[in-house]
């Protein structure tokens, strides 16, 4: 790109990258799979979320002892055989501090110790006490190791339980304080300096011809809820020295995003000025909203330069730097969450381009064509008055996908009112109205 200034800017876009090779090309230069990610030990009670950093074995057995699974009485099994309503086993109740001989019951609650001799618990409410004795009456026969939980019946001690790359959640945490574990490596999370650029925006309310400061906000705080840590930075004006300067500063950093200026016209400097001090991978990605996104790496720190448009800023930090965190940690990006549902009116895409259509999702109504939604949400649909069937109404999801824009890449309220997109491949060019399509929950 050195050099090719007025060349960039008088002819666009010759060539849009594929999003999935635009992404794979990011990866290779990151040298992904020869990156060990940057780890920290943190106390257990402080690892919610975090990506685990080693191989975890269990260093004790759990339980570490033969515990009663219900309250009820330890007893030796063979005194129960035959044990019924009709023709119950009478047995002599001991302290617990005494061994379970045969002919005795000692009582336990839930997670007791078994007393030595017993191989069985009979439940409290399978037993009667004999009034002004010691004895009780068994109503039902117990097999060995009956309400019992053995030595190592959850966790036995070796036993493999987290392996790298784990993201752990609190019940995992659990375990993990179960097993004797205080601490754990994990990677680190990423750290991330957002700078958003553009001479023209500002912090306050807006005079004519200026823009509120949107998007470093959006992404920073996009990047904490991915699972690294972000640092807003002040705007920085449309000069090549100071986007440098910006650049440079936050390369102590696993990344740097740059919002705004991507693109190829007079004020767009992102691009050549990442050139200048180190390589632009990817300059334009066959994606709406957000084809003029700008991938690059300086001193083997990824450099993301996301567009202006606040749209296309949100579908280029999703497509990209959200991949970008989960390498950094030794992960990739799992698969959003979907809902399945009836396109309510066409969607429009060019070919050879990857479309972000923002959908709502409301609730299908009768819309004429002989269907509607019964009572408790899903389709049903009434035969044709010649009396053949139509199509079943188990294939036609209850709710529909209304676009709140298919384009405009400048309209933030279109994304952020709405519930998620549905994506258009790039083999198509466009989604008739009536298709079933999967809405992904991006945020």
């Amino acid at each position: 790109m050195k050099g090719a200034d007025h060349e960039r800017t008088e002819a666009g876009f010759k060539v849009r990258t594929p999003l999935e090779e635009a992404r794979t090309a990011l990866r290779d230069a990151l040298a992904v799979d020869e990156r060990e990610p940057r780890t920290e030990r943190l106390p257990i009670e402080q690892a919610t979320g975090r990506v685990i950093a080693e191989s975890v074995t269990a260093s004790r057995d759990v339980p570490h002892y033969r515990r009663a699974a219900m309250d009820g009485y330890a007893v030796t099994a063979a005194d129960t055989f035959g044990a019924s309503d009709r023709s119950s086993a009478v047995l002599r109740v001991v302290d617990g501090d005494d061994s379970t001989a045969s002919g005795t019951a000692v009582r336990v609650h839930t997670g007791s110790e078994l007393p030595e001799g017993s191989d069985a618990v009979v439940m409290i409410e399978r037993v009667e006490a004999i009034d002004e004795t010691d004895e009780l009456e068994v109503l039902e026969a117990v097999a060995e190791g009956e309400n019992v939980a053995p030595v190592g019946d959850d966790v036995e001690s070796g036993q493999s339980l987290y392996e790298p790359g784990h993201r752990l959640r609190p019940s995992d945490l659990g375990l993990l304080k179960s097993v004797g574990r205080s601490r754990v490596s994990v990677a680190r999370e990423p750290r991330v300096g957002v700078v958003p650029t553009g001479e023209e925006l500002v912090q306050r309310d807006p005079e004519p011809g200026e823009v509120v400061e949107t998007n470093g906000l959006t992404v920073s705080r996009l990047v904490d809820g991915w699972g690294g840590r972000s640092t807003y930075r002040n705007v920085v004006t449309d000069d090549r020295d100071a986007l440098r300067v910006a650049i440079e500063r936050d390369l102590t950093k696993d990344a740097v995003v740059t919002t705004g200026g991507s693109s190829v016209g007079e004020r767009d400097l992102l691009p050549e000025v990442i050139d200048d001090i180190g390589e632009v991978v990817v300059h334009g990605v066959g994606l709406e909203p957000g084809h003029p996104v700008c991938l690059g790496i300086v001193e083997d720190t990824p450099v993301l330069a996301l567009p202006g448009y606040p749209v296309a800023c949100i579908v280029t930090a999703v497509q990209f730097l959200r991949p970008v965190l989960r390498w950094l940690e030794g992960t990739d990006p799992e698969a959003h969450p979907v809902t399945m549902a009836r396109l309510a009116r066409k969607i429009p895409s060019g070919p050879a381009t990857r479309t972000f259509a923002r959908v709502a999702l409301e609730p299908r109504a009768n819309d004429g064509d002989g269907s509607a939604a019964d009572e408790d949400g899903s389709a049903v649909e009434d035969a044709d008055s010649d009396g053949a069937d139509t199509a079943s109404a188990a294939d036609v999801p209850a709710v529909d996908a209304v676009p709140t824009r298919a384009s405009g890449a400048g309209v933030l309220s279109s994304v952020a009112l709405a519930d998620g997109w549905v994506v258009v491949d790039d083999d198509r060019e466009g989604i008739p109205a009536g298709e079933t399509v999967a809405v992904q929950h991006w945020e």
